[in-house]
């Protein structure tokens, strides 16, 4: 049974854990980064404000209740399935589906709100590119951070003693940050021996860049920025 390293944080990283049991791997749980609330001030939030854009469902679970009741009226324009459903989730009552990619999502709000003010729940360490496109666009974009992204350590004996110091065949990366930690993981002289054969299998060519240095020719990017592509990916890779 192949063994695939799960570095996503928590609630994600158990969902992902069985989903590769019931497909036949065998997961094992390394969360590289966690996410913690932040404060967030609601007052005035939703003023003037033409609608809500999310592109992280961390963004809406980490938000405050009176953040979401405030901004329960407004059209809610998810990056996809599974930031939909933590938005539906949290309270917001109008939500939207997109296609996956957060600049495409850009790109599909841009025309509908130009001159207008979008309100963007997100987190403190985030890709500017949503951004960036809506703004070229002449969108106003309002950025309310609602979690930070910490990045965890863990000393060579627990990653070995996690990984009962075997090999892994594969690693799962669902972001830029877990992939600079695993960078740095699969550099230390004690750890080198369990990842020296990995295949890496990232989200997207973003996060693939923070691992070139690491193993450039083990790198494989999913088709589409999601769990179900990387998933499919890993399964054809078997």
């Amino acid at each position: 049974m192949r063994r695939v390293l799960v570095t996503r944080p928590e609630p994600g990283a158990s969902r992902t854990a069985q989903r590769l049991l019931d497909q036949g791997f065998k997961p094992i749980l390394l969360p590289l980064t966690q996410t913690v609330a932040l404060p967030v001030d609601a007052d005035g939030i939703a003023i003037n404000a033409a609608a809500v854009a999310v592109t992280s469902a961390n963004a809406v679970r980490h938000a405050p209740k009176k953040i979401s009741a405030a901004l329960a009226g407004l059209p809610c324009h998810a990056v996809g399935r599974r930031t939909a459903e933590a938005a539906r989730a949290a309270g917001l009552l109008s939500v939207s589906e997109g296609p996956g990619d957060a600049e495409a999502l850009a790109d599909a709000l841009a025309g509908d709100y130009a001159g207008q003010t979008i309100v963007y729940l997100c987190g403190r360490v985030r890709f500017s590119g949503f951004e960036q496109r809506l703004k070229a666009a002449g969108v106003h974009v309002r950025a309310v951070e609602t979690y930070d992204t910490v990045v965890l350590d863990y000393s060579d004996e627990a990653v070995l003693a996690r990984l009962s110091g075997l090999p892994v065949a594969a690693v799962l990366l669902y972001s830029a940050n877990a992939a600079t930690a695993m960078q740095a993981l699969a550099g230390r002289p004690a750890l080198l021996g369990v990842f020296e054969r990995t295949v890496f299998f990232v989200l997207s060519a973003r996060i693939a860049e923070a691992l070139d240095p690491v193993a450039r020719d083990r790198i494989r990017i999913a088709p589409e920025p999601g769990e179900d592509a990387l998933l499919r990916l890993l399964q054809a890779r078997r």
